[in-house]
């Protein structure tokens, strides 16, 4: 028996078979590159606001643990994000925490964590994390919720959590809102809507939360600017939340991410000029794509464009060759078959990737 057959039926047998056979999440090296595959927010902080947290930064106690309830923090959430008076909140360390709060809570013996296809991969990787059954529902041709193939999968399936990505990732469409209730009221158990992208669509059903008992809303900082500071949070149900915050790690939103996030969050108008500079090059880069023979572009409220190619990969590996990340999709969900999505950047990372593209093509 060599090494490693020892190790498999030796210490590493302790680990469960669906975690051994995950994938990783793989982060290419951009040393150099124009980064347009991760969704971010392409533009910095202004100088004075960057003082500021310099400041805080100074001043902050490490020495000690941060305030697992962080009240000025949620406080500043409720206002900026319009959190409704008679709803909780709850804090992660990015949305993917959050997401793994629901699913260690939700995991009962055979619960099942129901999501469309393609949606965000961090669904059906932490439901199996959590020791859920994931179970994945291929969206329309175009993108669009199968409606009915989704209340089917209700029917059969009966999740304990339901995740709706309100724009989807990675097709950056909206789904519509009639077919979005028509899940919720069909659902006996939880339904988070995913606003991840909702600065850039600008429509949300945070203002439904009094409406419906198994309504959950998820957003995230990561894409108005905040990506390093890894905070999001869950609004809904203060009972339902108050279940879910006892799987919340106690000190899982560190003091830095607290002050720094109060003070930039003060500062909204910052960060609401930047998402409308990303929505103006969204359309630029749309137009722009439209323009070109070849690319099928789909339409987008987030902050990045799909788009279907012929020889994806080949174009994909061409314009990183000429320094531009994009991510690929092709060869991996069926419906993805051809496609790239590229992050909005800045004006001029968005010309260096369209004119990789035209040379790639």
């Amino acid at each position: 028996m060599n090494t490693v057959d020892k190790m498999v039926a030796g210490p590493l047998a302790v680990i469960r078979d669906e975690i051994r056979a995950l994938l990783g999440y793989p982060v290419p090296p951009s040393a150099g590159m124009v980064k347009l595959d991760p969704m971010a927010n392409p533009y910095g902080l202004p100088g004075e606001l960057k003082h500021r947290i310099a400041t805080l930064v100074a001043g902050a106690t490490l020495n000690r643990y941060p305030d697992p309830r962080a009240p000025e923090l949620k406080a500043m959430l409720r206002k900026a994000q319009g959190v409704p008076a008679a709803m909780e909140i709850v804090l992660g360390n990015g949305s993917d925490e959050i997401i793994q709060m629901l699913a260690l809570a939700a995991a009962k013996p055979g619960a099942v964590l129901l999501a469309p296809e393609p949606s965000f991969v961090m669904y059906r990787v932490l439901a199996n994390v959590a020791g859920m059954r994931y179970v994945g529902v291929p969206l329309a041709a175009d993108f669009s919720l199968d409606q009915p193939a989704m209340l089917a999968a209700i029917a059969q399936h009966q999740p304990a959590l339901v995740f709706l990505a309100y724009p989807n990732n990675p097709t950056g469409n909206l789904f519509d809102d009639a077919a979005v209730e028509a899940i919720i009221g069909a659902t006996p158990g939880l339904v988070i809507v995913d606003e991840a992208y909702q600065p850039f669509a600008r429509q949300t059903f945070m203002n439904r939360l009094g409406t419906y008992d198994n309504l959950l809303v998820m957003r995230t900082l990561s894409k108005l600017g905040l990506a390093g500071l890894r905070l999001g949070f869950l609004a809904g149900n203060p009972q339902i939340l108050a279940e879910i915050d006892k799987v919340r790690l106690p000190y899982n939103v560190g003091v830095l991410t607290q002050s720094i996030a109060v003070e930039v969050l003060r500062h909204g108008a910052v960060l609401d000029a930047q998402a409308a500079a990303i929505r103006r090059e969204r359309g630029r880069m749309t137009k722009a794509l439209q323009g070109i023979a070849g690319i099928t572009t789909f339409a987008s409220a987030a902050n990045f464009i799909l788009f279907r190619v012929a020889e994806a990969t080949r174009v994909h590996a061409a314009i990183r060759e000429r320094g531009v990340l994009v991510k690929n999709l092709d060869g991996g969900n069926p419906q993805l078959a051809g496609c790239v999505r590229v992050s909005v950047g800045t004006p001029v990372q968005n010309d260096l990737f369209l004119d990789a593209l035209r040379a790639s093509l």
